[in-house]
């Protein structure tokens, strides 16, 4: 028996293709790249640089990548996405339910939130599982949710998880996640790789509007000019986590990865980066990619694959991906947390 505005989560993540053909990858990328909050250009050049430039030729590259993680229960992302819901399901109790959202692909925002609907849920607390604020992942997801729920004829009450980049929940679990493997694996050196986005993000989020890439200095520190920006948020995750595993200035630094297109996106690249470490005479990196939570292509196949690959090639003896936090008992607990702390703000 549900009790009067029952709560329950909806926790969201990017997602992923259904399968690693060229066709299903294919599928996915049209969803996710049309997105106007993820190339935030003008329609008409949206549909030509998609239909022109990326989406005939990408696809196939995208699924040999995919091809190469996939595993016999799916794609990591998804697989590691279902148990981190069993676990925090378990760890909220049967009194609050708990399901999955992808922002792409399957299962979609709007058929978790009809799950939720199902199991007697009122009001949803939606969990976006990005550290960092970004519109075209956080603003996004929540855009898709409340689009959902309010084409739903009984629309549920919405509240969002905020951005967790600096909180000690989500930095405790991480440096619990890395310390044992950087150990393992002797790193002289760490590498924190976050995703990258076009530098007209950074200046779009600039609620001064003359902060955001203004400097060198301009990502040292999250203030009232740059709480937006999403390049400041992972400088600041480094920093709680870099602390947390005690590594000095002269064995970590940050990156960014996964660039798309000709524009310019922030620095320093993440695939510039990583043969200049080998070249610099660093013969054991390890690489933390706390942008993410859960495993996934740009994880396992990018850093893991090819930086790997990459580093060597370049005269490096090893280099280490760092698993994600994934559904480690750490983040499940800090998670855990997070959201019961919401969950008591009515």
């Amino acid at each position: 028996m549900s009790s009067p505005h029952q709560a329950g989560v909806l926790l969201v993540n990017l997602g992923t293709p259904d399968a690693h053909h060229t066709a299903a990858v294919r599928r996915y990328l049209r969803e996710f790249l049309y997105d106007p909050k993820v190339i935030d250009i003008h329609p008409v050049g949206r549909f030509f640089l998609l239909e022109g430039a990326i989406l005939p030729f990408r696809p196939a590259k995208s699924a040999a990548a995919y091809k190469k993680i996939w595993t016999p229960d799916g794609s990591p992302l998804r697989v590691h996405s279902d148990a981190l819901v069993k676990e925090i399901q378990r760890a909220l109790g049967r009194d609050v339910p708990v399901e999955l959202g992808m922002q792409y692909g399957n299962p979609s925002i709007a058929y978790g939130l009809g799950l939720l609907q199902e199991r007697g849920v009122e009001r949803v607390l939606v969990a976006p599982l990005y550290p960092q604020y970004a519109t075209s992942s956080t603003a996004s997801s929540m855009a898709k949710a409340y689009a959902a729920a309010s084409a739903m004829w009984a629309m549920p009450a919405l509240s969002a998880l905020p951005p967790f980049y600096d909180r000690p929940e989500f930095l405790d679990a991480f440096a619990a996640v890395a310390r044992p493997v950087i150990a393992e694996a002797r790193a002289d050196y760490v590498l924190f790789s976050f995703h990258g986005l076009p530098e007209r993000h950074m200046r779009k989020a600039d609620v001064s509007g003359n902060h955001c890439l203004a400097s060198a200095t301009c990502c040292d520190s999250v203030t009232s000019a740059n709480r937006y920006c999403y390049r400041a948020q992972c400088y600041a995750t480094a920093r709680g986590l870099a602390s947390r595993l005690e590594l000095s200035a002269e064995r970590h630094s940050v990156s960014f990865q996964s660039r798309l297109g000709r524009t310019p996106w922030i620095t320093p690249h993440t695939d510039v980066v990583i043969p200049e470490l080998a070249k610099k005479g660093v013969k054991r990196v390890a690489v933390m990619c706390p942008a993410f939570v859960a495993d996934c292509l740009e994880t396992l196949e990018e850093i893991g694959i090819r930086a790997r690959e990459d580093f060597k090639r370049a005269g490096g003896e090893e280099l280490t991906l760092v698993p994600s936090l994934n559904a480690s008992e750490a983040w499940v607990h800090g998670l855990a947390g997070l959201l019961k702390e919401q969950l008591a703000v009515r």
